[in-house]
């Protein structure tokens, strides 16, 4: 390249048939670290001379010659990227809002104040991480185990006498998510998965949809778990002083007030009642089997015997219909990843493992003792059927014992819904799906209390859409968790095709993700079989959620809609109450979209800044953004950005694109200290796919990861 000229010459000829006149534009242009537009101004030619010939200019000169040319501010001082000849959907009304303003450069140094705020950030962060195995065991602990007391009675009346079978054969399968939720949780381990997986994998409506089911998962684990701790009550005495649905609310609201501690505080009350529960199951199957070895097999025998006119094809359909309900006995599973950014590092393989061994063995040991022990028909009569095989074990003490804790631990279930839905709600927050409030605190605890309060209200909304009818909720239950069980498994097929290069601990063989997909659509399937009706519970509760997720994300465009109405009919416009609503409505529009978010890069390669524009165009709702690129040395810039930040700014009229400078390197530290100095927080921060050689975790960063 030819050593920098100070100015460029070039010859503009006004080709009108009448005469030629030679200028040569002189174009001088401040340093790049001034950040000044470049200064343009015609000279006659012969006003030149002096300047002698001149070699063609560099490209680091030229690059703003026709950008700036069609930048400049117009003449009302507006400064919208706007031309009376772009066609607007408005009749009447005007469409300038649409339109935002030119973009800027600005360098930002970092001041040691804004260093003490990231670090104060980072460290808030990595005390949240409080729950070891055994407490973060507890958390969701309680609905996987206490689960048994009412996934054994629903197996048995559609798999019978096969039931061992089926609920062996349902446990074993969690073998195949395990493995799946540890490379996910590796690769991305943020609060809130499933939604968070997709959030990253995916777009923000693929993420909603995931976000709708499980707040429908978490909303179902906790009424579920009230309303069959009182029905479990219900069964053991004569009379309640109160309705059932009483009993569920009140328990809904004592660990509403238990879950405003903190999550630490819940976690130690979590962890007691799992232990409690655990004692009391083993004591359990120890005094059954002493009593099948006093009675023999003789019971069993009977009960087999009632299979002798059974088919092949009867026996297959037993056994696939008790393995599709056999699987709710492993409801819970799906919690541990919302709240895995509580969980210490290192700590979820162990979390998984501790939970799915007990909830193999205490399945499988305790139909079989069912079945050793209690006539077919006792079994299927009655839900209280582990109470009943205490009674027939060692006598009414046992079933007393059996009774309090199947009470605790199912209520123990009810804290595990909420607890995972509040780190949904905080996430939800940070991504501007919910208001800020959310994450609000108490000052003492640090209990999300709106999240906490708010969650409950659905649920408790939830259940009285329901009728207060526990059959109903349990039925839109069961779909909703094989629904989030499945979004597991394609999350991480997403994740290989899209973000294939995000650094991962262990990778699992791809065979098994497309095995547990077809696991899922067969046990899917199986639980509709076996009961339509749940579809359409299921369905219905969904398709609420996902309206009210898409209402709360496309503020923006709902409220555009109504503009547009409004322009139709001009009468309203001239009513005097209702002529001020255009300029309520812009105003409305306009606050929503000075919000700003950043995309950082480290590269000016304009298809890959385009492709990052283009994700929050489609996915945000903002007209202000920000790419942002740090650099430790000044001939670190990459030498076409601020041209290429110009073009895009250009060809997104309805954005403002600002190009942002900060001296520094790029780590976790100084990506808190800009959130800082910018008040945005990283969550609204998007990155490319970082590679293996990238030294820090996607939640070190706290960004968000849109591009492969």
């Amino acid at each position: 390249m030819a050593s920098t000229p100070k100015a460029l010459l070039a010859l503009e000829n006004e080709e009108n048939g009448v005469e030629h006149v030679q200028k040569r534009w002189i174009a001088v242009r401040p340093p790049l670290q001034t950040g000044g537009p470049s200064v343009l101004r015609a000279l006659d030619v012969d006003s030149v001379q002096s300047l002698g010939p001149s070699p063609p200019p560099s490209f680091q000169q030229a690059r703003f010659a026709v950008i700036l040319r069609r930048q400049r501010l117009p003449t009302d001082r507006t400064s919208i990227k706007y031309h009376a000849n772009i066609p607007s959907r408005f009749i009447n009304l005007s469409n300038a809002f649409e339109f935002a303003g030119w973009g800027s450069l600005t360098r930002i140094q970092l001041t040691e104040a804004d260093y003490d705020a990231g670090r104060r950030g980072r460290e808030l962060v990595e005390k949240e991480k409080v729950l070891g195995q055994f407490t973060a065991c507890a958390l969701a602990g309680n609905a996987v185990l206490g689960s048994v007391f009412y996934a054994l009675p629903a197996v048995v009346a559609v798999a019978g006498i096969y039931s061992p079978i089926s609920l062996f054969i349902s446990t074993l399968v969690l073998f195949l998510w395990r493995p799946i939720m540890e490379e996910l949780a590796s690769a991305l381990p943020i609060s809130g998965a499933p939604y968070s997986y997709l959030l990253n994998v995916s777009t923000k409506s693929v993420a909603l949809i995931g976000a709708s089911l499980l707040l429908l998962d978490f909303s179902s684990t906790s009424v579920v778990s009230a309303s069959t701790a009182v029905t479990y009550l219900a069964g053991e005495v004569d009379h309640l002083p109160f309705p059932p649905w009483v009993g569920a609310v009140l328990l809904l609201v004592a660990f509403t007030i238990v879950s405003l501690t903190g999550v630490k505080e819940s976690a130690r009350i979590a962890l007691a009642v799992l232990s409690f529960h655990l004692g009391t199951m083993a004591a359990l199957i120890i005094a059954a089997i002493i009593r099948w070895r006093i009675i023999g097999f003789d019971q069993l025998r009977q009960n087999w015997s009632r299979t002798s006119t059974d088919t092949t094809r009867d026996i297959v359909r037993q056994v696939y219909y008790g393995i599709c309900l056999g699987m709710l006995g492993l409801t819970g599973f799906e919690c541990i990843p919302a709240y895995i950014a509580r969980i210490k590092p290192g700590q979820f393989p162990p979390v998984l493992r501790n939970l799915h061994l007990p909830a193999v063995l205490l399945n499988t040991s305790l139909i079989l003792l069912l079945l050793a022990i209690i006539p077919l028909e006792k079994i299927q009569e009655g839900a209280n059927v582990l109470s009943l095989l205490a009674e027939v074990s060692t006598g009414r003490w046992l079933r007393i014992w059996i009774v309090v804790d199947a009470i605790i631990v199912l209520s123990g279930g009810v804290l595990t819904g909420i607890l995972s839905a509040c780190e949904l709600f905080h996430q939800l927050a940070q991504h501007r799906i919910l208001p800020r409030i959310f994450l609000k605190t108490l000052p003492r605890t640090d209990s999300p209390y709106i999240s906490i309060l708010s969650f409950s209200t659905f649920s408790g909304m939830i259940y009285a859409s329901a009728s207060a009818s526990l059959s109903v909720v349990s039925q839109m239950f069961s779909l909703v968790w094989l629904t989030v069980m499945l979004l597991f498994p394609l999350s991480l097929l997403l994740l290989r095709f899209n973000r294939g290069r995000l650094p991962r601990v262990k990778q699992c063989h791809l065979m098994v993700v497309f095995l547990s997909l077809v696991i899922s659509f067969a046990v899917f399937t199986g639980n509709v079989a076996v009961n339509p009706i749940t579809a359409g519970y299921f369905s219905a509760y969904f398709v609420g959620v996902v309206i009210l997720f898409s209402v709360t994300q496309n503020k923006i465009r709902l409220l555009r809609c109504v503009y547009w109405l409004y322009d139709q009919h001009p009468i309203l416009h001239d009513s005097c109450f209702t002529s001020g609503w255009g300029g309520i409505l812009i105003s409305m529009m306009k606050h929503l979209k000075r919000r700003p978010l950043c995309i950082l890069t480290k590269t000016d390669e304009i298809n890959h800044l385009f492709q990052m524009i283009s994700y929050v165009q489609k996915n945000e709702e903002t007209s202000c953004l920000k790419i942002v690129h740090f650099h430790e040395e000044e001939d670190g810039i990459p030498s076409e950005l601020e041209a290429n930040a110009k073009i895009l700014d250009e060809a997104f009229p309805e954005i403002t694109i600002d190009l942002i400078l900060v001296q520094g390197r790029f780590n976790p530290e100084s990506l808190s200290a800009l959130a800082h100095h910018m008040n945005i927080p990283t969550s609204l921060m998007f990155m490319g796919c970082p590679g293996r050689s990238f030294q820090y975790s996607v939640a070190e960063m706290g960004t968000r990861v849109i591009l492969l």
